[in-house]
């Protein structure tokens, strides 16, 4: 029995391991969707179609759904497709702000999604501007310490993006994140391509200007909201301001 009980945990774990990693292809997707319809289809003439589309590669996301993603934004054969973004802002246990950000073909079908899944676990939402004043928009590209020439460090990092336009280098355990103005963001990760060093994803984020300390308790509250809002097929992101310390964070996992 024993053995049996175990199998049907593994079984469990996988199945939503795969379920997060279908929904988390979905999103890629979608994503390169919606900059292939902004900028055109040609990745070489659309730095933000260029970087959707090498996330999703990093990611293990096939190549025909890929191709299919780009042709759909583009405009391309029967199924073309045209999302709107929408940001809900709220609130998580603690004080903590969220940005929910929603890429959609149906308003009110996202703006339920969220309400529900808010007030199933514990967040509330907020007034327009009410949270989004603590957020600035940025470039945040993440980069691996482990290149294929060997690890790297933050010197390394912060020699191939300064003159390029990043305002800081962070580590975080085994990557470093590379903060500039979104307008900074392609000039920065050609810059780190420039230099031999491999990233894993080149994105324009919400950043906070400030944040909430967090114990325990509250971060495995706030985490299981950010999952019930990232579980939503039409929510793209999840921003908060809350800071948690390794101790709290290795007690939540």
């Amino acid at each position: 029995m024993s053995g049996h009980s175990k199998w049907a945990t593994t079984k469990h774990k996988k199945a939503i391991v795969d379920a997060k990693r279908g929904k988390m292809f979905a999103k890629m997707v979608k994503n390169i969707e919606v900059a292939a319809r902004i900028g055109g289809p040609d990745p070489d003439g659309n730095p933000t179609l260029y970087d959707a589309i090498q996330k999703a590669r990093k990611s293990s996301v096939p190549k025909d759904h890929i191709d299919r993603a780009v042709k759909r934004g583009g405009g391309v054969g029967d199924d073309a497709v045209d999302y709107t973004t929408i940001m809900y802002e709220g609130y998580a246990p603690g004080g903590v702000a969220l940005l929910v950000e929603c890429l959609t073909d149906n308003r009110n079908r996202a703006a339920m999604e969220v309400r529900t899944a808010m007030t199933r676990n514990g967040g509330t939402m907020a007034d327009p501007g009410s949270v989004s004043y603590m957020f600035n928009r940025k470039g945040v590209i993440m980069v691996p310490r482990d290149q294929e020439g060997g690890p790297t460090n933050e010197d390394d990092v912060l020699l191939a993006v300064l003159d390029a336009g990043a305002e800081e280098v962070n580590d975080h355990d085994g990557s470093f994140e590379v903060i500039s103005e979104p307008t900074d963001l392609v000039a920065v990760r050609t810059a780190l391509q420039e230099a031999g060093l491999d990233y894993d994803s080149a994105d324009a984020s919400f950043v906070p200007s400030m944040t909430v300390d967090v114990d325990v308790e509250a971060a495995t509250k706030i985490m299981k909201l950010i999952d019930a809002l990232e579980d939503c097929d039409d929510v793209q992101n999840v921003f908060a301001n809350f800071d948690a310390s390794d101790e709290v964070m290795a007690q939540v996992e």
